[in-house]
């Protein structure tokens, strides 16, 4: 498959061939729901806690006696039960993350591109070299481009300055070949790759 490639400044540069088991195969999309899940349990801190009733500050001297008074029997008022008391079968700590399959976590990423190619939302960058790298001059260049909500994914390492003029701009974001994920795809609207980025997926995924 072929598609064109455009500069940022929108005139297109050349045609670049698409590898059709990674951008056009049959999306499968409860494959996005398990890596997507997976992701986000993985940046939960899992520092939730609550006090038992070892935990409470309070005295552990008997309510009242025994027998004779008429009511139940009691000990310590660190008890569930009452008011200020322990709490039984809380959260503790722990860790949330669970274990997916890599070849899931493959298939996702294709279906991501996939996606993205059938609802003309890919769009295939020479590179993201700026002359001017500020976010006022980035602003025309989206404006531009029609660009309102975008992830760049560029495998150079020459696009801080690309990366610097659009950290304050709101919905677009750039990241590294190797940071390419689902989550963060699915959360723009147009995903954005270069030349050498694509080189790059389809090298890591037909691998």
């Amino acid at each position: 498959m072929q598609l064109q490639v455009i500069k940022l400044d929108g005139s297109v540069c050349g045609d670049i061939a698409l590898d059709d088991s990674i951008f056009n195969i049959e999306p499968k999309t409860e494959c996005l729901a398990d890596v997507v899940r997976w992701q986000l349990a993985g940046r939960q801190a899992g520092t939730h806690a609550v006090k038992t009733r070892g935990f409470i500050n309070r005295t552990k001297k008997k309510m009242f006696r025994q027998k004779g008074t008429g009511r139940a029997r009691h000990g310590a008022r660190t008890a569930n039960i009452f008011v200020g008391g322990g709490v039984v079968f809380g959260p503790t700590p722990r860790c949330h993350c669970f274990k997916i399959n890599k070849k899931v976590r493959l298939l996702a990423l294709k279906t991501l591109l996939s996606l993205k190619l059938k609802e003309n939302n890919l769009i295939i960058c020479e590179d993201l070299k700026i002359e001017n790298a500020k976010t006022k001059n980035l602003l025309e260049v989206l404006h531009k481009m029609n660009l309102q909500s975008a992830l760049f994914v560029d495998s150079s390492e020459n696009c801080g300055d690309f990366k610097n003029a659009c950290g304050n701009i709101h919905k677009i974001d750039v990241l590294p070949t190797v940071g390419f994920n689902v989550y963060d795809g699915l959360r723009h609207e147009k995903l954005v790759l270069t030349r050498s980025a694509v080189a790059s997926l389809q090298e890591r995924l037909l691998g």
